[in-house]
């Protein structure tokens, strides 16, 4: 059927080859115009794809007017695939295809065509193109975008609802025939999922499709081209449908009662037990609240939601006690949080259960009646007096008998103590309130059946106050009277105080002593509110007769037994102006207020006198020896300048300084150095003339100091020469190198080394000089 196609198609075309036409154009004058005829033209060839033959297709051929078959003419073929997929026989036009070809690759190719003359070369035709299309024949297969999809839908939709569109393409030409031209089909997935043929879209064909029934489906879908008839190619994908969860469940519990055991001991917030409402539903569809809504334990467990597992955690919210209540009943609801509004109609969407659960009975510590004590006892109390009792008992059923100790690190002075039987608390020494008005201690209660159960109680105790303590003054009073007083004369008041603490408060009561109250000076009168007033007896008072007065001043108190105390009172004479101010009193009085006699402060004051009498005498021997003049003597016993300020050989250090060189300035050596002052090699010396009077040695040194002190060269040294020779009383001599210059020879400083660590250093210094001598 293709060669007969070829031959048609060739026929057709051939005819058009070959055709002349003629087309007759008149002018305005009515002549006729004559168009000259063209040699050859053709429009366009057509061959059809993937041709399977073993020979060479033919494509078509091509033929001039202007060939006349005596083979003058060739024709050339130029353009897309000429010379090597399309050949042409320049004698006869015929055009052959040397290859299969495929529309997919390249639909058409554009060739040019050009007929000359074999013996010139010179074209007898203009050139012209033509095109060779390539038919489309139905060779590919419709292929989908994706290999596999994936989608999602919700279970419980409604038949119809959309899931996911599947997209095949066909590389078919799809303006040639019905080869591109594809329709969708289901070929697994039924009766669940449907396709439309047409767009590729995949909707669900059931009602009621339910998750928790099942929940992923796998669906294949064919595209096939040539509009799905017979023959056609196709292709296939799996589509994978997965139901999405919707709250379409209640919670259900798996039991009617649940039932759990807890220790009585257990602690309020710890878990008792979990329970469960199974939930068809995922996700947050699944999510359950747990309450108690009836039962007898509401005051006493609580239940909270586990948000991991959805499990209902059952806590203890107060204490329990098996003695009291074994067995509580409690009615647990389970409730979802997220409702769909679709599936209320299914609903109720919660489920109850009952729980119980069952107190353990445990071997409890014994219980106080009271959570802490207070007893009083007064502090006049006598050892072994009973001032209360507490009481504990094993709250067990097996009631254990207790025994009652005092922790004593609350008592370390073991003040108290406890009946181990009974519990009643008695003291075991005196108790002060004035010392500590409160004691703290702490009971122990300890079963016998089981010692390791103790528990303890506070035991406040309050020490009660008696009248033990006698009224004093309440601070020392500086208490004076005036020269010039007047009989009956307030001159000081007076309160008290008392370490006690009666309940109706202090009631104090003053008096004069009665020795006293012979010959008195002064008075005490009570002001009956805790305070008193002294009063002079008499006018006219003397400091030169009696500078102080010493007044016993009696103060009781009101309490039974009635305490008192004599306290005395000092009272100090003074000089006072008009009004009544004091201007100075007695001298003892002022200088010490704490009562020395007359004959301690005149040793005292005797004692500084000595001291000034030295210093004086001391400073006055320190004058005259400084205003002492040089001795002059011809014998020269002791006509030498000495320091005494050195560590030199004591009395027989006498050779620090030849008083002849100030007798003879001219015999001072030339090349000799100051040895107090900067040599003067450094400085520029400005020494004047030397006086030759030798008779005064005074005029001199006066001389020598002015000039050092005049010159600005010279360092801040007063004294005339420094004396570096210790004496011949010395053990180690002379240790100074200063006169080394004048030495005529080299001395042996090895000596030095024979001294101990403490001239180590010295023998060092010299040694090495003369080794370096030496060298």
């Amino acid at each position: 059927m293709r060669t007969c196609l070829f031959l048609v198609l060739w026929v057709c075309l051939s005819h058009l080859g070959d055709a002349k036409v003629f087309i007759k154009r008149t002018t305005g004058d009515g002549v006729a115009l004559r168009r000259s005829k063209r040699g050859w033209m053709w429009n366009q060839f057509f061959l059809l794809e993937e041709y399977t033959g073993t020979d060479y297709q033919y494509v078509g051929k091509l033929h001039s007017d202007q060939d006349k078959g005596d083979g003058s003419l060739k024709y050339i073929l130029s353009g897309d695939g000429a010379g090597s997929l399309f050949l042409i026989d320049e004698n006869s036009g015929d055009i052959h295809a040397t290859k299969r070809l495929d529309r997919e690759e390249k639909a058409y190719y554009a060739l040019r065509a050009q007929a000359v003359n074999k013996k010139t070369g010179r074209p007898v035709e203009p050139e012209s193109e033509f095109i060779i299309k390539i038919h489309d024949i139905n060779d590919n297969e419709p292929k989908f975008t994706k290999e596999i999809y994936t989608a999602s839908v919700p279970e419980m939709s409604y038949v119809g609802t959309s899931v996911v569109q599947v997209t095949a393409t066909d590389a078919d030409d799809p303006t040639y025939g019905n080869s591109a031209r594809v329709v969708y089909s289901i070929l697994q997935g039924q009766p669940y999922f449907s396709v439309e043929p047409e767009t590729g879209i995949i909707r669900t064909a059931l009602p009621n499709m339910n998750r928790e029934n099942r929940e992923n489906y796998h669906v294949v879908i064919q595209a096939k081209d040539m509009a799905g008839q017979m023959g056609g190619l196709s292709g296939t994908t799996t589509v994978n449908i997965t139901l999405t969860d919707v709250n379409d469940n209640p919670p259900r519990f798996t039991h009617n009662t649940y039932q759990f055991g807890v220790p009585e001991s257990t602690e309020a917030g710890s878990p008792v037990g979990r329970i469960k409402a199974d939930d068809a539903d995922v996700g947050r569809n699944a999510e359950v609240d747990y309450t108690i809504i009836n039962g007898d334990g509401l005051d006493m467990f609580d239940i909270t939601t586990d948000m991991n597992t959805q499990e209902g955690v059952i806590t203890v919210k107060r204490p329990l006690d098996y003695e009291k209540k074994k067995i509580y009943t409690l009615k647990v609801q389970a409730e979802n949080t997220h409702l769909d509004p679709r599936f209320l109609s299914q609903g109720p969407f919660k489920d109850t259960a009952t729980v119980k659960i069952t107190v353990e009975d445990v071997d409890e510590p014994p219980n106080f009646e009271r959570a802490s004590y207070i007893m009083d006892v007064k502090e006049d109390a006598v050892n072994g007096t009973v001032i209360g009792s507490v009481s504990a008992e094993d709250p067990d059923i097996t009631s254990s008998a207790i025994r009652y100790s005092i922790d004593r690190h609350t008592d370390l002075e073991r003040l108290f103590n406890i009946h181990p039987g009974n519990g009643s608390i008695f003291t075991l020494r005196p108790l002060d309130r004035e010392e500590f008005a409160w004691h703290n201690i702490s009971v122990i209660a300890t079963e016998f059946s089981n010692p390791k159960q103790v528990s303890r109680v506070p035991v406040f105790i309050r020490v009660l106050d008696i009248n033990d303590n006698a009224p004093m003054l309440a601070t020392y009073y500086e208490t004076f009277v005036c020269e010039n007083a007047k009989a009956n004369q307030r001159i000081q008041t007076v309160s008290a105080v008392d370490a006690d603490d009666p309940t109706g408060g202090h009631k104090f009561f003053f008096s004069l002593s009665p020795e006293a109250s012979v010959n008195a000076n002064f008075t005490v009168r009570d002001n009956r509110d805790n305070t008193a007033g002294i009063l002079t007896r008499r006018s006219g008072f003397s400091r030169l007769e009696r500078s102080t007065y010493h007044l016993p001043v009696v103060i009781s108190d009101g309490d039974y037994p009635m305490q008192s105390s004599t306290n005395t009172l000092t009272v100090r004479v003074c000089t006072c102006d008009k009004e009544g101010n004091m201007q100075s009193c007695n001298a003892e009085a002022q200088m010490l207020p704490a009562g020395l006699s007359t004959g301690a402060l005149v040793a005292i004051l005797l004692c500084i006198i000595i001291l000034l009498i030295i210093v004086v005498l001391f400073a006055a021997l320190r004058r005259q020896k400084k205003k002492e003049p040089l001795i002059i003597s011809k014998e020269d016993v002791r006509d030498n300048v000495v320091s005494y300020n050195d560590e030199g050989g004591g009395e027989e250090d006498t050779q620090a300084f030849d008083i002849g060189t100030l007798r003879n300035p001219e015999a001072i050596e030339d090349n000799k150095q100051r040895r107090d002052i900067i040599p003067e090699s450094l400085y520029p010396s400005r020494r004047t003339a030397l006086t030759r009077d030798n008779a005064d040695v005074r005029d001199f040194i006066n001389q020598r100091l002015q000039e050092n002190d005049t010159d600005p060269a010279a360092p801040p040294y007063d004294s005339l020469a420094t004396y570096a020779y210790e004496g011949n009383g010395s053990v180690a001599e002379s240790l100074s190198s200063l006169e080394s210059a004048t030495t005529e020879g080299d001395q042996d400083y090895n000596y030095l080394s024979e001294w101990g660590p403490r001239f180590k250093k010295l023998a060092e210094m010299y040694g090495g000089e003369d080794s370096d001598r030496d060298s």
